[in-house]
């Protein structure tokens, strides 16, 4: 069993290109079903600022595709745009 606290500690690594995403802040939990359904990422810009989540890496927890010791290591799709403002949420 992984606990969230556990998860925001880890580095996230794109598999596809090696980059390094950055630290988990966020988790997208469905409660209905009692399952992750994504984790958030702050982008660059983010960090740069202190306001707007524009710019931030949402990973489907389906994405992932392993979580290590120290790494969380996931198949991320740089240039598909994802971001919390074009993902549909239930209210």
């Amino acid at each position: 069993m992984v606990k969230t606290s556990d998860l925001k500690e880890k580095e996230v690594i794109n598999i596809r290109d090696g980059s390094r995403l950055g630290l988990i802040y966020d988790i997208e939990i469905d409660l209905n079903r009692g399952v992750v359904e994504a984790v958030y990422i702050p982008g660059s810009s983010r960090l740069l600022s202190f306001f707007g989540r524009n710019d931030e890496y949402v990973i489907r927890w389906e994405d992932i595709i392993k979580i290590g010791k120290d790494v969380i290591l996931v198949d991320y799709d740089t240039n598909s745009n994802r971001s919390r403002k074009n993902i549909d949420l239930e209210e």
